[in-house]
């Protein structure tokens, strides 16, 4: 069972001259799928690119990054709607609520992230959740709707115990463990010890968070295997057991 990487930006710029080495090395490293959420408008041709390249290994989602949303937000949905109307998606991601940056437009983020949960029920498929200094507004958010139908993950998880088992509370919802965890004072390492491993899904964010010991050099999907390594010490298991449990929550929320 190969190992699938949950969240990954390998359209970006960023990998544009060595994207197809960048894949040969998550290929060699042990893994058969990358998902890649969209993050505005102006990502989705180079993402769906991407895709016809390779249909089988990089799969695409489709949403609206909360630090994309602004002025005409709405007209961003409207384009995104149709892209879901016309292919075929993995999860409506990456959404939510950003914070950190800039707090101006926090009512347009709330509903964009509204109107994208809806999207989720439509087409049936799960929601890939960005949440930074935001938890309480999007549980807000989640605990004030019909959450039947709604099942998801919520990516690169920075929050606390609390947060995690909230979370966790939820039907179907998981947690996406990258690089951070590798970090020497992020605590997350602490966290994930407490809540276990069942329910994680593996992530790299690329080319953002990259692991110990490449931390501050671009990340890319091969380095997952310090990911999985860093969970395996954490819990006292093999690395394969990571590997086997993440990837078949994989398949499970995304319907691989």
């Amino acid at each position: 069972m190969g190992i699938i990487d949950t969240h990954s930006h390998i359209y970006l710029e960023q990998f544009d001259d060595d994207r197809d080495e960048m894949i040969r090395r998550a290929f060699e490293a042990g893994l058969e799928k990358i998902l890649m959420p969209n993050i505005d408008v102006e990502s989705i041709k180079a993402m769906m690119d991407l895709h016809d390249k390779y249909p089988e290994n990089c799969i695409p989602m489709m949403g609206l990054h909360p630090t994309s949303v602004g002025e005409g937000y709405q007209k961003q949905l409207d384009e995104m709607f149709g892209q879901l109307q016309k292919h075929r998606f993995c999860a409506i991601g990456e959404i939510g609520i950003d914070l950190y940056w800039d707090k101006t437009y926090l009512s347009q983020q709330l509903e964009a992230f509204r109107i994208q949960l809806n999207w989720a029920k439509e087409f049936e498929l799960p929601v890939v959740i960005h949440a930074r200094d935001a938890f309480d507004e999007i549980f807000q958010v989640l605990d004030g709707m019909d959450m039947q139908g709604i099942t998801g993950v919520f990516h690169s998880f920075s929050g606390t115990e609390e947060h995690a088992r909230k979370i966790l509370d939820y039907q179907n919802f998981y947690l996406g463990i990258n690089g951070v965890v590798t970090f020497k004072n992020s605590g997350l390492d602490k966290i994930v010890r407490e809540i276990g491993y069942e329910k994680l899904l593996l992530e790299t964010d690329a080319p953002y968070l990259t692991p110990t010991p490449f931390r501050g050099k671009r990340n890319e999907p091969a380095y997952i295997n310090y990911v999985v390594q860093k969970l395996a010490d954490i819990f006292e298991v093999s690395q394969t057991e990571i590997e086997d449990v993440t990837t078949a929550n994989a398949r499970d929320l995304f319907n691989l």
